[in-house]
């Protein structure tokens, strides 16, 4: 069994990955290019399905203490802001699914789990260029020339993944014809922000997405519109106010409101990338965004590579288990979840974005039952599943 285990990202999946591996009893390094801690200015929903397992490794009242639990959800129509839809959270959800459902900003909770992890344990500066895989271990080397050895490398390196490619070969992303603006207003900027949980604003040709993080003092917005043009990928790249205001001409007061309070607004194009056969190679392995890159359409991404994370940890936890044969495990368990979002996630744009007229309100009348449409995702426990699981 592994001992050594080098983990290439210190995102949401990686450092989860890091503090479930370390658990287990491996020594664990986390490697990242960055070159100081921090992060994208925007929020993270935690569903049912990834909270329970942050409750597991003792991360449930850090994560709690910073978030802002979404109390209920509502859908908007786009130009009047009229509300259609609401259905309780809170109590209601907790108690359907066994855990809270949290809006988080993204640098709260990477400070949760570095704090859990211990941020001397993660190496900055550090761009993987090179794997080299033998039967007895693993070299990487990092840009600036340095090394290391490992018996076994995790790549949570992203959509933009290198040891993606090590492990399957170059492969296109999949553009998706739209864009999107990310940021974060204050609550007293928003009109009726004091009262929104997770929140949907439907048009024919754009939506938004909008929830509370950090105990409520913010909120963040997603705001998505078809745009065939914009096809920067970076997570980095700018836009600013007048552009989401003007992108959005025609919604409601609030939605207008809320864009134009901006200070500091990401804007960039959406690509995921078609399902992988294979997530590994013998003592290399891949999780989160670098496995299975998704649109944000089903609110998963964060929560697929905790998953991925708890999964991974258990099988490479199995003391007569090679690592080969962990690392099997790991992708029969995960792979046929981690296909279906990724394929569900491409077909949710095409029911928030719909004409107005005969379309949208058959659209409106089926989200009476959305609770029940998206109980396989939420009611969803890794562990569980590995109750009945053999390598």
């Amino acid at each position: 069994m592994a001992s050594r285990v080098v983990v290439i990202g210190s995102g949401i999946g990686g450092l989860t990955a890091a503090i479930a591996l370390r658990a287990e009893g491996h020594e664990v390094e986390v490697y990242d290019q960055a070159t100081t801690f921090g992060a994208i200015g925007a929020g993270v929903s935690l569903g049912a399905n990834g909270t329970r397992l942050m409750d597991r490794l003792g991360l449930g009242p850090a994560l709690r203490e910073v978030g802002s639990d979404l109390h209920r959800i509502q859908f908007h129509e786009w130009r009047t802001g009229e509300l259609f839809y609401e259905h309780p959270m809170g109590d209601w959800y907790t108690g359907r699914f066994g855990a809270p459902f949290l809006g988080l900003h993204r640098a709260d909770l990477q400070q949760v789990l570095l704090d859990a992890f211990g941020s001397d344990g993660v190496r900055l500066g550090r761009r993987c260029v090179a794997i080299d895989e033998t039967p007895d271990g693993v070299d990487v080397t990092f840009a600036d020339g340095s090394s290391t050895h490992a018996d076994l490398v995790i790549g949570a390196d992203g959509v933009r993944s290198t040891v993606r490619q090590h492990v399957a070969g170059p492969d296109e992303a999949v553009f998706a014809g739209m864009s999107c603006f990310r940021g974060l207003v204050p609550v007293d900027k928003v009109p009726g922000g004091d009262r929104m949980g997770l929140t949907f604003f439907l048009g024919p040709v754009s939506h938004l997405v909008v929830y509370p993080v950090r105990r409520g003092e913010l909120i963040n917005f997603v705001a998505y519109t078809r745009d065939e043009a914009w096809t920067d990928e970076s997570w980095s790249a700018k836009g600013d106010a007048s552009q989401a205001v003007a992108a959005f001409e025609g919604f409601n007061d609030t939605v207008l409101a809320m864009l134009g309070a901006v200070e500091d607004t990401g804007r960039w194009a959406l690509f995921d990338r078609e399902p992988l056969r294979q997530w590994s190679t013998g003592r290399v392995t891949l999780l989160g965004d670098a496995a299975h890159p998704m649109l944000p359409h089903a609110g998963q991404g964060s929560n697929q590579a905790v998953e991925d994370a708890a999964v991974l940890a258990h099988f490479l936890g199995q003391p007569d288990l090679p690592v080969g044969a962990a690392l099997t495990a790991y992708e029969t368990v995960r792979k046929p979840r981690a296909r279906q979002l990724q394929l569900g996630s491409r077909g949710n744009a095409k029911c928030f974005q719909v004409p107005d007229g005969p379309e949208a309100q058959a659209r409106n009348e089926r989200l009476a039952n959305l609770p029940d449409m998206v109980s396989w995702i939420h009611q969803y426990d890794a562990h569980a599943e590995l109750q009945g699981a053999t390598a």
